[in-house]
């Protein structure tokens, strides 16, 4: 039963991360990465290893794409204003 559980995560690490690779937008790109860490910290988890799972829950599934997205914004709002002043900063 254990090892059934082991390899459908690992299968679930392995199609979230080739879908974090094939996505071209940078905003569906970070959403993916998002469900990719929360699958990574499962992962953990069904390997005994809670405390890395909490860490990675944290840290992979909320921060990280929460600073991609936060980037992303404020680079389209910059290439926005850019482009309509005609000017470069």
């Amino acid at each position: 039963m254990t090892d059934a559980v082991i390899v459908v995560a690992l299968l679930l690490v392995a199609a979230a991360a080739t879908a974090a690779v094939a996505t071209r937008d940078p905003v569906r790109q970070s959403l993916v990465l998002s469900v990719l860490g929360l699958v990574l910290a499962v992962l953990f988890t069904v390997l005994q290893a809670p405390d890395v799972g909490l860490s990675q829950l944290a840290v992979g599934a909320a921060v990280t794409p929460l600073l991609l997205l936060l980037t992303v914004r404020k680079v389209r709002r910059r290439a926005k204003d850019t482009d309509g002043k005609g000017s470069t900063r």
